[in-house]
């Protein structure tokens, strides 16, 4: 049996910001998960972390993960047994009890669920996901972008109804199909995507996400205790690129077909004084530009952060006044490939130009 790493409640605190941070306005803030994450310690209960180098050949891990609108969580608690109950249902179709629990994506609130599911079933969470940040559809995963398939999904709603995706034609129908049960239970679903084999997970994983989330975290808050700037620690940290600085003056936000849906506008502040930054959003903020110049696109990490604190801001909650840092932090290369992007670029969101990065590669 290999080493398992420890994860104390201070990794939590880290994690919580950390993947609020890589949630890039999206996947909800995960504070929530956070203090279900609390009780759960003080029950008596533990997590510990697996680095995907320890998979035995004969492995299987569940990946986990909610699917909705952000906005919906704000009034929808999270509920642990909620995002339990796919897990099990997963593990009783394919008859193997799982070595590990990942995330569906290291953003957000979802970088935290495998956790409530590591601490009530047992088992560890393992140390990668498919995303290396939050995306707002199913498809959007290196998993997929492989071709592998993503289909059985487990889902799940609070009012104990239970469904099982068995097959679909592509990926992308099992997001429109899944989309469509999301809504009708009012946006708020747990899911349990295909069980990941260690081959899988070696060649299409992003590696060390939930590690990279806690050292994150943990710089932030170091930087805060010092009274550094924690933009500035981010910027080191993540070797990410300052984009702009302002308060917000105007917000558009809608909640439909599932996501959440707006537009939000920045007056610049310092030495961007008399530039406006624009920003969409679907879920996560997507493009941001400035004046007639586009700055940066999906699939490169668009973060809107607290200027004071470093806490990332999301799509759910930006609003009027707010004093903001934009920062752009450099997607995993293998989501810029010419395939991915056809997946994960501009144009899988309905723009019509290609992918804008400020990040030399």
């Amino acid at each position: 049996m290999k080493a398992l790493t420890p994860i104390t409640r201070d990794d939590l605190k880290s994690l919580a910001l950390g993947v609020g941070i890589l949630g890039t306005g999206g996947g909800t803030h995960p504070y929530l998960e956070f203090l279900n994450l609390e009780k759960l310690y003080e029950e008596g209960h533990t997590t510990t972390l697996l680095s995907p180098d320890d998979l035995e050949p004969d492995d299987l891990v569940a990946e986990v993960g909610f699917m909705g609108a952000p906005l919906v969580s704000k009034e929808r608690l999270p509920d642990p047994e909620q995002i339990l109950r796919p897990f099990r249902t997963m593990q009783e179709m394919t008859k193997r009890r799982f070595r590990a629990v990942m995330t569906s994506e290291i953003g957000g609130e979802n970088g935290l669920l495998p956790f409530l599911v590591a601490a009530l079933a047992g088992i560890p969470v393992l140390d990668a996901d498919p995303r290396g940040r939050a995306f707002p559809e199913m498809q959007m995963s290196s998993f997929a972008i492989a071709g592998l398939p993503l289909f059985p999904v487990a889902v799940a709603d609070i009012r104990h109804n239970e469904a099982i995706i068995l097959r679909t034609q592509s990926a992308k129908w099992t997001e429109r199909i899944g989309r469509q049960i999301c809504i009708e239970v009012g946006a708020r679903l747990a899911t349990c995507r295909p069980p990941r084999t260690l081959r899988q997970i070696q060649e299409h994983a992003l590696h060390g996400s939930v590690s990279r989330a806690i050292r994150l975290g943990a710089a932030v808050r170091q930087a805060r205790i010092a009274h550094a700037d924690p933009v500035e620690t981010i910027l080191a940290v993540e070797d990410g690129i300052e984009l702009f600085r302002g308060k917000v003056s105007d917000v558009e936000r809608r909640t439909t077909a599932g996501f959440v849906r707006g537009h939000a506008s920045i007056d610049g502040t310092r030495q961007y004084e008399r530039q406006r930054f624009e920003v969409d959003f679907q879920n996560e903020f997507t493009i941001g530009w400035i004046g007639e110049h586009l700055i940066a696109t999906v699939p490169d990490l668009l973060c809107i952060l607290d200027e004071v604190t470093g806490e990332a801001i999301g799509t759910e909650t930006i609003r009027y006044g707010h004093r903001v840092a934009i920062l752009s932090l450099p997607a995993s290369p293998l989501l810029t490939t010419e395939r991915a992007l056809q997946t994960v670029g501009p144009r899988a969101f309905g723009y019509e130009f290609d992918f804008v990065s400020p990040h030399k590669r």
